[in-house]
């Protein structure tokens, strides 16, 4: 159904913008009209069974309902274009509707969680029959389609909300199994487990909802850039022949299709100075063109003709390997005086290895010494922002 309503939607000349966020209000539309569906029918049902799980349940399905608009809401607000108030665009509205949705599915587990134990010390009456059965597997069968079109959508444009979404619509069809064979189990053997079903599938609710969360607020958080991004931005730039080295790479994600990218490019300073500059504009544009990227480029110019630059890196760099290969060195020169000389560079770590900082630049430091007795290190730590 989903995919059809894509398809009148979606052509293949649709503005990559506008098409996702096409992806967005359909799939929030279609789980608004299901969930609601589902809620009509499982009140229906718990009120005729008396029983407190199914109409749990149902409210459940009307909370969905209630966060299928949310998310729609965010795909409407962060499809609206950059203002002098918001600059960077509304992007991240959506993850902040992901987290909203996940709080949602914990408030719901602890509803349900409170209901399960009231259902323990009160068993009460439980009424079984084929219209129970037909409409609970109904219900297993929708939300695992809406489990499937929301994470194949989510995917595809790489929506936190719709994938909280799907998280969600498994855990009401393990919740809503979990309800159908405690129904067929008392049936059988006239034991109420009601409540017991219920606890056990309110904490599994409870743990889907706050691993939502997490996933969801990640981004706002400033988390690290996927490294599959970090890897092509890599590649474009050392393919550009002017290319002698890279660091500093920054990837700023204010929300879906805008993401801002900053790096410093090594190259050879002895080279045309206009030449250069033509070059590093050049990768600005193929890494906004390929990746939709917005790219800003520091030129570093190094005086790749020096010998001893060479020599002093290397070892630097051996240094660095025995701590972490992720270790980087870069902007090395070497500054001589009258009584020392400076060799002044800066070493980048990985997050992991900062809590070694004193002892990685004590080490570069004597690897330094070594060189020459009048021979000082300047050393600039500095943290690596891609993980």
């Amino acid at each position: 159904m989903v995919s059809l309503i894509l398809r009148f939607f979606i052509s293949p000349d649709t503005d990559a913008k506008k098409a996702r966020n096409i992806y967005g209000y359909v799939c929030s539309s279609v789980g608004i009209f299901l969930n609601i569906l589902l809620f009509a029918l499982k009140l229906f049902i718990g009120i005729i069974s008396m029983s407190v799980s199914i109409t749990a349940d149902a409210f459940n399905n009307l909370a969905d309902a209630f966060s299928s608009g949310a998310s729609l809401l965010g795909f409407l607000f962060s499809g609206r274009r950059a203002d002098s108030d918001h600059p960077f665009g509304h992007g991240r509205i959506e993850y902040l509707v992901g987290t909203f949705i996940s709080a949602a599915v914990i408030l719901v587990g602890v509803e349900l969680l409170q209901t399960s134990i009231k259902k323990i010390l009160n068993p009460g009456e439980f009424i079984f029959n084929k219209s129970v059965v037909v409409i609970l597997i109904f219900s297993i069968l929708i939300k695992l389609y809406m489990a499937y079109y929301n994470h194949t959508c989510g995917k595809k444009i790489s929506s936190s909300a719709l994938k909280a979404v799907a998280l969600d619509s498994i855990s009401d069809s393990l919740s809503t199994a979990a309800i159908l064979l405690s129904g067929i189990f008392m049936y059988f053997t006239q034991i109420n487990i009601d409540g017991y079903v219920g606890l056990i599938v309110s904490l599994l609710i409870i743990r889907t909802g706050i691993r939502s969360v997490i996933d969801a607020a990640s981004p706002l958080l400033g988390n690290a850039p996927d490294k599959e991004l970090v890897k092509k931005i890599e590649e474009i730039v050392r393919a550009c022949p002017q290319t002698v080295g890279i660091h500093d790479l920054v990837v700023h994600d204010y929300g879906p299709n805008k993401v801002f990218v900053s790096l410093h490019m090594e190259v050879d300073g002895a080279k045309e100075l206009f030449m250069l500059h033509d070059a590093v504009d050049a990768v600005e544009r193929e890494i906004s063109a390929r990746l939709g990227c917005e790219a800003v480029i520091h030129m570093d110019p190094l005086d790749v003709a020096n010998p001893l630059l060479k020599d002093i890196h290397t070892a630097l760099a051996n240094v660095c390997r025995g701590f972490s290969e992720d270790i980087n060195v870069h902007d090395l020169r070497i500054v001589p005086g009258p009584t020392h000389t400076n060799v002044i560079f800066d070493v980048m770590l990985p997050p992991e290895q900062f809590f070694k900082k004193d002892e990685i630049c004590r080490r570069l430091e004597e690897c330094v010494t070594n060189m020459g007795e009048n021979y000082f290190a300047v050393i600039t730590a500095e943290a690596s922002y891609c993980g």
